[in-house]
């Protein structure tokens, strides 16, 4: 077990109408709210409604900034860091998934400072503070509302990359299942899909902790137990709650204590996905985990035999990856590049930013070689 130290500040609310706590909580930072959320959906989930009203309760001056996207661009960050400069705003108020938390992260740093938010990403910058942030979860998925990771990308560069800040931490997350009732079913299965593949990024990462790969195997049979159940019955909201706190367990912390970082490969070849064709994150990650771990298998067939034994009670490693893809497939997330439509004609163009943007792990290195053969993988046929 590797030396660790374990900090987490958020506070955690989940349950049915708990966001009527909201404006006690905004209250003891501020009163000037920036209000940061995507499109029509948080009208049409209530969330909106319900966030206003607390907000009006407590006499807040609300700014909104909205149309945030699926894959968040730094020119909103950008902008919207704009508008709460204007504003001295006390607090960011993110409403929706992981895409509006990882913008509203960005956004806190970038206010304080006079320069873009990439500078953060990039590692130009390193962030010295940040404006308090409280959210309100809409999509189970990232678990971007109890974590301080952010994920943007840079329409310009046609890069998608992380920033980690203390100051990225939210204070309060607010998480209400029934806002997820409405998630169309595709979201739903690449939320379901996310949270398995951030699980194992840890799995895969470096030391051994036989504590946290039990987090693990917990929180993917989570998923393989009620992912399913939810994609037929989209309207139950035990399972929605379910599915949203696994999520949120798959990137808090829980799986990593005791090993000294997670791996992030695949992460980083499925953002060159998002960036070129605009590709789901979590679809992003089911086309590229079974052929990571195809790729992988010479090097580690011994932790694919653990991981299928213990989720799938299948210690062959080869039969353990193709029911990992199976599993995928019941929540109705791709396997293969074809599955989006994006032919074998786009093959090189893959890897030729694969090469560009260095999208390797943590720990399993990747070599400009070995992006053609995880490419080929993730076209290859069953």
């Amino acid at each position: 077990m590797e030396n660790f130290t374990a900090y987490n500040p958020v506070k955690l609310r989940l349950g049915k109408d708990i966001v009527h706590e909201l404006g006690k909580s905004v209250q003891k930072i501020g009163k000037k709210v920036l209000l940061i959320y995507g499109g029509g959906s948080v009208k049409k989930n209530g969330s909106y409604d319900d966030v206003m009203g607390q907000l009006k309760s407590i006499g807040a001056e609300v700014y909104e900034y909205t149309g945030i996207q699926s894959n968040p661009l730094i020119t909103d960050v950008d902008k919207a860091a704009e508008l709460g400069r204007e504003k001295n705003v006390d607090l960011l108020l993110a409403l929706g998934g992981g895409s509006v938390l990882d913008t509203a992260k960005v956004t806190a740093l970038t206010i304080p400072v006079d320069h873009s938010g990439w500078k953060f990403i990039s590692g130009e910058a390193v962030a010295k503070k940040g404006i308090p942030i409280i959210s309100v979860l809409t999509l189970a998925a990232t678990g971007s509302e109890m974590n301080m990771f952010a994920v943007v990308q840079n329409p310009e560069t046609k890069e998608k990359k992380s920033v980690w800040s203390p100051h990225c931490f939210p204070k309060e997350s607010f998480m209400d299942p029934k806002y997820t009732l409405t998630v169309p079913k595709n979201y739903t299965g690449y939320g379901i899909t996310d949270l398995v593949a951030h699980s194992l990024e840890a799995y895969f990462g470096k030391g051994g902790s036989s504590l946290a790969d039990r987090f693990v195997y917990s929180i993917i049979a989570e998923a393989q137990e009620y992912g399913p159940q939810l994609m037929n019955d989209p309207d139950n909201y035990d399972l929605r709650a379910k599915i949203m706190l696994a999520a949120t367990y798959a990137l808090n912390g829980t799986t990593i204590i005791g090993k000294a970082v997670g791996d992030w490969g695949v992460h980083a070849i499925g953002h060159v996905l998002s960036v070129l064709y605009d590709v789901p994150h979590g679809a992003s990650l089911s086309i590229v985990y079974p052929a990571w771990l195809k790729f992988q298998m010479h090097k580690l067939e011994d932790r694919i035999s653990e991981l299928g034994e213990n989720l799938f009670n299948e210690p062959d490693a080869e039969k353990s990856i193709a029911m990992l893809e199976s599993f995928f497939e019941s929540v109705e997330s791709p396997v293969r590049l074809q599955d989006l439509n994006i032919g074998e004609d786009k093959r090189q163009e893959i890897i030729e930013h694969l090469v560009r943007n260095k999208a390797t792990g943590n720990v399993h290195k990747l070599k400009d070689e070995d992006y053609e053969a995880i490419v080929d993988l993730m076209y290859a046929a069953r």
